[in-house]
């Protein structure tokens, strides 16, 4: 068969589903292909970076690997952004490029530049293909690395007359069971940690997301009462609904869950990034505490992150081996029950922020002042969506609103991009968890400024007929970087800029649009949106801006 067909059936044992992207003249041969397939489906875009953001919700998701494709030169270097953006967050993803014919690849011509030497340092393999027989093996590496723990984006290069070339081999089965090594460390010594410590922490990370893994993590929280923290990109792994769970860190100048940490004698880090917040911000005081690393694989060397105890496997088997020990050595252990005078003293302190958290994102439930406040806008949405549903965060400051305000119940329910925080990834990536989960309301929180980086994704959406609800927060100003500098500089400087008719916009594209005037109307407007079911619905919302400043660090106690 033709070597590009061939290639298509490899991802057609792979189970990929859908794949996102722009044809281009390198790629004529596999586009066809994929044509033809019956099991894969194109997913057109207006923009390869999107295309890449679409590959990455759909791998978080779905924890397959998510596919985009893109021609040659200047479509392979848009993927960039998106590709670094997965492999940072660890989603598991495949980026196929074309290329010119071989012969003149070590020469320049018309496009021609080197994607593997790009994407190396963006993605844990690449390669490209120049033998029609060596496609089964390749594509099989690269998916295998992809899954394999810490997930992330691999990256294949198909030259034109490649594609063209004949082959008699088949795909490989995909057969394998993407299980980490069980730990061969001490389960029993990190269960004595956690009996002896006065007041343990569990910090929920990214890694807690992916393979099932919230379900072994809340059941160690319902099994010994331990408080827990999470990341940004762990939101939903513990629900918070628990009564020991104490939000969100990853702001340290305003940031209640982060004063529980400093206050516990032992951290169980359990599928913990350094990248999703730095230990210095937590671990900086001396002696440093002790830590329990949990995780898949061997944790980055960090003067701030120097583990007692490692325990690098799969998650779910350590933990579930982890509650059987805890319970060998204290039948009915439980942190809360504890007699010890200083642990009920920090759990005293656990119990207050806990309060404190609840309260601060209750506050402006009933506020109606206009521009909408952060929480009251975020406060709505909540409400309005189920637990399943789904909220997709771009970047700037309502993300870091969203991550301190927005409850979750649910893990992978609220998708921040959080490693290589990346601008226009909301959109894209809410159009790909809508295919993944057609029958969850799907919500992208996104602001003036980065929704208008790939807005033209909107036709995308509605070429899909897809019912996502797109809210954006209006202030004319890249509004963390304005804060920012005002508080450091004392003025703002090169953020302020002009915005379209966002209903107008929208309507231009065959989407639906709203301008909500006042606060009152708000989720009155949410409701209308719920109506659209083939439709993308665009909100527009003036944000009480003035808010930001108390991200970092103003009091806001008696605002």
């Amino acid at each position: 068969m033709k070597a590009s067909d061939l290639f298509v059936k490899c991802l057609e044992s792979e189970n990929v589903e859908y794949i996102f992207g722009i044809p281009g003249e390198e790629t004529n041969d596999l586009i066809l292909s994929i044509a033809e397939s019956k099991k894969i489906k194109f997913i057109l875009v207006r923009h390869e970076q999107a295309a890449a953001f679409m590959a990455d919700v759909y791998g978080r998701l779905t924890d397959r690997v998510g596919v985009c494709l893109a021609t040659l030169g200047p479509g392979a270097t848009n993927l960039a952004t998106g590709v670094a953006s997965a492999n940072m967050d660890h989603s598991p993803i495949l980026a196929v490029t074309g290329q010119t014919v071989t012969n003149q690849m070590h020469k320049e011509s018309h496009q021609n530049m080197d994607p593997v030497t790009m994407f190396t340092p963006i993605t844990k393999w690449t390669w490209s293909i120049r033998e029609a027989d060596g496609i089964p093996e390749i594509v099989r590496r690269a998916f295998k690395i992809a899954l394999e723990e810490k997930k992330g984006a691999t990256h294949l290069e198909l030259p034109v007359d490649i594609a063209k070339m004949d082959s008699s081999l088949e795909p490989l089965r995909n057969k394998t069971k993407y299980y980490s090594n069980f730990s061969n460390l001490d389960i029993t010594e990190a269960a004595q940690m956690i009996v002896k410590a006065k007041a343990p922490i569990i910090l929920v990370g990214n890694g807690c997301i992916r393979n099932k893994s919230s379900y072994a993590v809340r059941n160690l929280i319902q099994t010994t009462g331990i408080y827990s923290v999470n990341t940004f990109m762990g939101k939903g792994v513990v629900s918070d609904e628990s009564p020991s769970h104490l939000g969100t860190i990853g702001i340290k100048e305003s940031d209640f869950a982060l004063h529980a940490l400093r206050l516990a004698d032992l951290v169980v880090a359990i599928g913990y990034d350094l990248v999703e917040y730095s230990p210095r911000n937590w671990n900086g005081s001396i002696p440093a505490k002790r830590i329990i690393h949990l995780d898949f694989t061997t944790p980055e060397i960090d003067n701030f992150y120097d583990p007692d105890l490692e325990l690098s496997g799969n998650i779910v088997l350590n933990i579930n081996s982890l509650i059987k020990s805890i319970n060998r050595i204290k039948l009915g252990y439980n942190i809360q029950k504890s007699n010890n005078k200083e642990s009920r003293r920090i759990i005293n302190e656990f119990e207050k922020i806990r309060y404190e958290v609840n309260s601060r994102i209750d506050k402006f439930q009933c506020d109606l002042s206009y521009p909408i406040k952060p929480e009251k806008l975020i406060y709505d949405v909540r409400d309005f969506l189920t637990s399943k549903d789904i909220l997709i965060s771009d970047v700037g400051a309502h993300k870091l609103w969203i991550a301190k305000v927005y409850r979750t119940y649910e893990p992978n329910t609220c998708l921040i991009s959080n490693g290589f925080c990346s601008m226009g990834f909301a959109l894209p990536g809410a159009i790909a968890a809508q295919l993944a989960n057609p029958i969850r309301r799907v919500v992208a929180m996104c602001g003036d400024g980065g929704f208008l980086m790939n807005v033209q994704e909107l036709e995308t959406a509605v070429r899909l007929a897809l019912p996502i609800i797109i809210v954006i927060w209006c202030d004319s100003d890249f509004g963390v970087i304005s804060t920012k500098q005002n508080l450091e500089l004392g003025k703002s400087i090169f953020t302020k800029f002009q915005n379209p008719d966002f209903v107008k916009l929208a309507e231009s594209f065959g989407a639906i649009g709203y301008k909500v005037k006042k606060t009152a109307e708000f989720r009155s407007i949410l409701e209308q949106a719920k109506e659209s079911l083939n439709k993308p619905v665009v909100i527009a919302v003036d944000i009480d801006a003035t808010r930001n400043k108390f991200l970092f660090g103003v009091d806001d106690t008696t605002d």
